[in-house]
């Protein structure tokens, strides 16, 4: 009888556990790369916003390792349970097919909850490099050895450059990867580097300041920030309409209703006045839709990225 009844007692403990509303403690959100990256500074412009929504403390915590893998992996282990969410870059639907052993599958161990920002990315050089545009950046590549950086292996500047500068231009510019975009940046402010593939929200401030020079875009159509850059396309190369975005996953078997919870706040926290005007300064720009289209999207993005990796016959350095 004793037992019946911590039995019953048990059971309705866990039944208030269990029916205490989301959030009712503190969300952890991985961030799959070091401070100074687009994926980081939208996680931190989001955190304030969830927490005012939410009522709970955002905790950002910034992972790296293996192009973002090693937090990734670890997120996919963690409790299905919407405390611990992965903030990465489209560098997620890149690693599956650049590395054999990237331990997760794209489509079977998240659910994507937002994808919550896009950006182009950037052909660039030091404001001391030669060259003015690409045509003159090319000319040079055939008589020096040159070298470019990218925030890594697998991200989408990297295979941006690789399939531009060797797939398009036959070229042979190496590639020097780094940990994401800051310290790439910091590298080109160096000039070690001279020249870079990167999203624009890194070297944006640089750009302005004309210390960095952006010579083409990855993306449809001009930037409204950099009226005076042409695109790929503009410059004889179609198709070429590549962006890197930034998104937040939760582990597969999180209840969907936590995941919508979650979608509905970003969509509410990026159409904020002052996240938004955030945003656009980085040269951002607001992508988030509802959780079936987020899902679709990244669907698409796996099969895409996966085509460039064959066509690139990208490496992990």
């Amino acid at each position: 009888m004793r037992k019946l009844l911590l039995g019953i007692i048990a059971a309705a403990v866990c039944g208030l556990v269990w029916a205490q509303p989301y959030p009712s403690k503190p969300i952890r959100i991985v961030v799959a790369f070091p401070p100074g990256g687009p994926t980081d500074i939208v996680s931190r412009l989001l955190g304030p916003k969830i927490t005012d929504a939410l009522g709970q403390p955002v905790v950002i915590e910034n992972r790296a390792g293996a192009g973002g893998n090693v937090p990734t992996l670890q997120v996919a282990k963690a409790a299905a349970d919407g405390y611990t969410l992965l903030a990465h870059s489209s560098a997620y639907a890149v690693n599956p097919a650049l590395m054999p052993n990237a331990g997760y599958d794209g489509e079977k161990d998240f659910i994507p909850v937002s994808i919550v920002v896009s950006q182009p990315n950037l052909i660039l050089v030091h404001s001391d490099f030669p060259a003015k545009t690409l045509a003159e950046l090319f000319q040079l590549a055939r008589t020096h050895k040159l070298a470019f950086a990218s925030p890594g292996s697998g991200t989408t500047p990297h295979l941006t450059a690789e399939n531009l500068f060797r797939v398009r231009a036959g070229l042979d510019i190496t590639h020097v990867p780094f940990k994401c975009g800051g310290p790439a940046t910091a590298a080109l402010l160096g000039g070690q580097p001279p020249i870079a593939s990167l999203a624009g929200s890194s070297p944006m401030a640089h750009i302005k300041s004309g210390r960095l020079r952006v010579l083409a875009v990855s993306s449809s159509r001009r930037l409204p920030s950099l009226p005076d850059v042409p695109t790929l396309g503009e410059l004889g190369y179609p198709g070429m309409e590549d962006y890197t975005w930034v998104g937040l996953f939760a582990p597969a078997g999180t209840p969907m209703e936590i995941a919508q919870k979650l979608n509905e706040v970003i969509l509410r926290a990026v159409n904020s006045p002052d996240v938004r005007e955030k945003l656009e300064s980085f040269a951002f720009e607001i992508t988030a839709t509802p959780l079936r289209d987020t899902s679709d999207y990244v669907r698409a993005e796996l099969v895409k990225w996966a085509k460039v990796v064959r066509d690139t016959g990208a490496k992990v350095d």
